[in-house]
C-alpha cells in the first residue's frame, strides 16, 4: 500500500529542461509529484530541438539552480551525457550512471538511488539493466515501454511506465479507469514525458486539464517514483 492507499499516481520527466519550470508550478497547483531526470554533464548547456516544422529551447539549468527548481520533488540519474546505453561497455555504463548520480545527490542534499536510461527505442538492454543493478547505487531505473497497465512490477530496473503523456486519448481514459477503480491490491499510474514536449504541440492546457482530473481523490496517494515505487513495494 502507499500511505495505507491502495492507488498512486507519479509522474517522470527526462533530460532536466527550462520547461520544467513551467511544469513544477503546474504539478504543484494541483498537489501532484515527479521525478526528474538529469544529465549532470549538460548543465549550463543551450540548444534547441526541431519536432517536424516546430522548433522548441532545449536548454538546461545551471548548476548552481538545480536544488532550487526541483525542490518539493525527487531528483534522478538521466547519465552524464544521455549515450545510448546498450552500446557500451561495462566501465562506461557505469561511470555515466554512477558519477551522474554522485553529482546529483550532492546537489539534492538526498542519495539519489532512480534514473530513467537515456534516448528513445532501445534505450536499455537485459546486460546495461543488470550492470546498473549490481554495480551502481540505483535502485530503479525507467525505461520508455509503457505497458497500459497499472500492476505492480517485479523488475525495477526495467520499468514500464503505464503511459506517454502525449498519448492524450489514452492517458485521459486511463485516467478515468483509475479513479473509478477500487482495488483489492496495489496499484501504480505512471506517467511519463518532456516537458519540452507541451511547447511543441501547444498542449500546456491539456495538461492542465489532466492534472485536475487526477487531482485531489482521497484514495490516491500522489508521490514521487521513489515514493511509490519504493515504499510501495516495501508495505505490498
Amino acid at each position: 500500500m502507499f500511505n495505507g492507499k491502495m492507488k498512486a499516481v507519479t509522474f517522470s520527466y527526462d533530460d532536466g529542461i527550462t520547461q520544467d519550470q513551467r511544469l513544477i508550478h503546474l504539478l504543484n497547483r494541483y498537489g501532484l509529484k515527479a521525478t526528474f531526470n538529469l544529465n549532470s554533464g549538460f548543465f549550463g548547456t543551450a540548444g534547441a530541438l526541431i519536432r517536424g516544422n516546430v522548433t522548441v529551447a532545449h536548454v538546461r539549468p545551471r548548476t548552481e539552480e538545480i536544488a532550487g527548481i526541483y525542490r518539493g520533488h525527487e531528483i534522478a540519474g538521466h547519465t552524464l551525457t544521455h549515450p545510448s546505453l546498450p552500446t557500451l561497455p561495462r566501465t562506461e555504463i557505469i561511470r555515466q550512471v554512477e558519477e551522474d548520480r554522485k553529482a546529483l545527490s550532492a546537489l539534492a542534499g538526498y542519495e539519489v538511488v532512480g534514473m530513467a536510461y537515456p534516448g528513445g527505442g532501445i534505450n536499455y538492454d537485459a546486460r546495461s539493466a543488470e550492470i546498473i543493478r549490481t554495480a551502481t547505487g540505483m535502485k530503479y531505473a525507467r525505461t520508455t515501454v509503457c505497458n497500459g497497465s497499472f500492476d505492480l512490477q517485479e523488475d525495477l530496473f526495467r520499468f514500464q511506465p503505464t503511459v506517454f503523456h502525449m498519448d492524450f486519448d489514452e492517458m485521459f481514459r486511463l485516467g478515468a479507469e483509475f479513479i473509478r477503480m477500487k482495488p483489492d491490491r496495489p496499484q501504480i499510474f505512471y506517467i511519463w514525458g518532456h516537458a519540452y514536449e507541451f511547447d511543441i504541440a501547444n498542449t500546456w492546457e491539456r495538461m492542465e486539464e489532466f492534472c485536475r482530473m487526477i487531482s485531489g481523490k482521497d484514495d490516491i496517494f500522489y508521490g514521487t517514483n521513489q515514493e511509490v515505487l519504493l515504499t510501495g513495494r516495501q508495505e505490498v
